[in-house]
């Protein structure tokens, strides 16, 4: 199966080309700049081989979006349509999401969370948390059953650090990073130790009642742009991967040609 994967999120756009079921490359763009993102969809496209039964050499792909950002996916479609004379599919609409949720009112999950979640419990296939972060955080948890049970939504580092600037006199703007000591010794470090270590107890405590609630500890797997930054500090962590959202917009199409092909 021939795809190119394409996560829309509020401040990045990841496209994934997978070729004959292989992740072949993954690159992130700002939504802002159609023009890197036209070329980087082309250059994935031409990737794809022509079908062998087809008379009009069509390519033997398809083009498939979780999107959080609804004005962004309307670019992806007129890049899609104009440049490429093809369909976009999103999940959530013509692709059905891959797993069960159990939630008050599904339609609102972002479908992000939902096919990240779904690409973490297809490898860990017991209770998983997911944690993605991202402009905003988000801890979701997995029942044993591959049930969505629900999750947290709360600012990321970036967002964390202009409300701190926007709403005091003089606290600068800054960029997360990893201490080198539990406290900071000027501002800037302060505000830095902040925001590091409230993300990491938040991740902590979070999943300590996930674990209470399941009556087990669930293994935990962070991604995001935000979540390499952390992981050295997370030991209860099991893994860190890189852009599972994509992976869970693949996994998605794929059970929706296997459903139907069994139907």
């Amino acid at each position: 199966m021939n795809l190119i994967a394409i996560d829309i999120g509020n401040t990045n756009i990841n496209i994934a080309l997978f070729l004959d079921n292989e992740e072949k490359f993954i690159e992130s763009i700002a939504g802002k700049s159609k023009k890197e993102l036209e070329d980087c969809l082309k250059k994935a496209w031409e990737e794809i081989p022509v079908s062998k039964s087809s008379k009009e050499k069509k390519r033997d792909g398809v083009i498939v979006v979780s999107s959080v950002k609804p004005e962004w996916t309307e670019i992806i479609r007129e890049i899609a349509k104009e440049s490429l004379n093809e369909k976009v599919y999103i999940i959530g609409k013509e692709i059905p999401l891959p797993i069960s949720l159990w939630v008050d009112e599904p339609e609102k999950v972002g479908t992000d969370r939902v096919v990240a979640a779904a690409a973490a419990y297809d490898v860990v296939g017991n209770a998983v948390v997911v944690a993605d972060f991202g402009t905003a955080v988000t801890i979701d948890l997995v029942d044993d059953n591959g049930i969505f049970l629900g999750g947290i939504i709360c600012p990321g580092f970036e967002i964390s650090a202009k409300a701190l600037r926007d709403n005091t006199a003089q606290l600068p703007n800054i960029k997360v990073t990893k201490p080198n000591a539990p406290y900071g010794k000027n501002t800037e470090d302060a505000i830095n130790c902040g925001l590091y270590y409230s993300i990491v107890g938040a991740l902590h405590e979070v999943v300590r009642r996930y674990a209470d609630d399941l009556g087990n500890w669930p293994q935990t797997i962070i991604t995001g742009s935000g979540a390499k930054t952390i992981y050295t500090d997370c030991e209860f962590v099991d893994d860190y991967v890189p852009n599972l959202v994509v992976r869970g917009v693949f996994l998605a199409y794929k059970k929706f040609i296997e459903s139907k092909e069994e139907a």
